[in-house]
């Protein structure tokens, strides 16, 4: 299963470390990183419907879904 948001669609970035020889040359030794996204499993309770939903969501969608409610934030990502 991919590493992906299933509210937010939020993946893994790729960024580049930054090394202080940089300043000097043009040269960057550092390579590329991968970021991960910051994935937790929840059970999300939704009382409109009356059952728990799990699902793999970002911790900032978790603070969506404490601020807008399970139902409405789930509706306007069209997981109902």
């Amino acid at each position: 299963m991919a590493r992906k948001c299933e509210i937010t669609g939020k993946t893994s970035q790729v960024g580049g470390g930054y090394s202080n020889r940089t300043r000097a040359t043009q040269f960057n030794p550092t390579g590329k990183v991968r970021r991960q996204v910051n994935l937790q499993k929840r059970r999300i309770f939704v009382p409109e419907l009356g059952k728990t939903i799990l699902m793999t969501v970002s911790t900032k969608a978790l603070r969506t879904i404490a601020k807008n409610g399970a139902y409405e934030t789930l509706k306007k990502a069209k997981l109902i």
